[in-house]
């Protein structure tokens, strides 16, 4: 998916209604999970994603800062986000408990 024609969110659009259960891309384009939920709104607020699983089973959330997650709207308004971050790495993050 080329992201580079995608609107990027502003800090003000950084909210839980529109965050969640946007797909998160890792850094080759894969899939690495989807928000689950959020803790705050704007760039100081928690994301918590879910990795691994299937059709939400056996997921695991673990909590990410919202600045290390670029969210944008694509053609379709559709919002998602990419990340530097590999499936592998966000696997190994401490799971978040709410």
């Amino acid at each position: 998916m080329d992201h580079s024609t995608h609107i990027r969110l502003g800090n003000a659009e950084l909210t839980p209604a529109a965050l969640e259960g946007a797909t998160v891309y890792g850094a080759d384009d894969e899939k690495v999970g989807t928000v689950s939920h959020v803790h705050g709104a704007g760039l100081s607020s928690e994301i918590i994603v879910d990795v691994g699983g299937f059709l939400g089973i056996g997921a695991k959330p673990v909590a990410v800062p919202a600045s290390a997650l670029e969210f944008m709207r694509d053609e379709s308004g559709d919002v998602h986000a990419v990340t530097s971050w590999t499936k592998d790495s966000l696997k190994a993050m401490p799971e978040h408990h709410d």
